[in-house]
C-alpha cells in the first residue's frame, strides 16, 4: 500500500504561480513513479505531469508543457508540481498519483491521494 498525501492548493489570479507537494509512505512507496491528474468542475480527470522513481525522466500533458515544472525529492519521497503563468482554465482538483511505471501514472494509476483545489481567478 501506498498513502499520498497532496498540499499546497490555493487561490491566485491569473499569470501567478503556484507548488504543489504530494508525499508518498509505505514500504514500497520510494519504487513508485508519481504524477498529477487534474478535474476541472463538470469535467473527467486528466493527466496533467509523471515522474519516474529515481525523477530522471519527466512527462507532461500538452496543455501544461512549458508552464508546469514536476520534480521529486527521492529523500523525502515527495513530489512537487510547480505550475507557473496559471491561467483560469488551470482551475480544478489535483489529484496526486503513483503507478509502478509512469505508464500506470498516466492512467490508471494504482493509488491515487484525496486532492487538493487550486482555483485561479481572471
Amino acid at each position: 500500500q501506498v498513502q499520498l498525501v497532496e498540499s499546497g492548493g490555493g487561490l491566485v489570479q491569473a499569470g501567478d504561480s503556484l507548488t504543489l507537494s504530494c508525499t508518498a509512505s509505505g514500504r514500497t512507496a520510494d519504487q513508485y513513479a508519481l504524477g498529477w491528474h487534474r478535474q476541472a468542475p463538470g469535467k473527467e480527470r486528466e493527466f496533467v505531469a509523471a515522474i519516474t522513481w529515481g525523477g530522471g525522466t519527466t512527462f507532461y500533458s500538452d496543455f501544461v508543457k512549458g508552464r508546469f515544472i514536476i520534480t521529486r525529492d527521492t529523500v523525502k519521497n515527495t513530489v512537487y508540481l510547480q505550475m507557473n503563468n496559471l491561467i483560469p482554465e488551470d482551475t480544478g482538483d489535483y489529484f496526486c498519483a503513483a503507478g509502478i511505471n509512469t505508464a500506470r501514472v498516466k492512467g490508471p494509476a494504482d493509488y491515487w491521494g484525496q486532492g487538493t483545489q487550486v482555483t485561479v481567478s481572471s
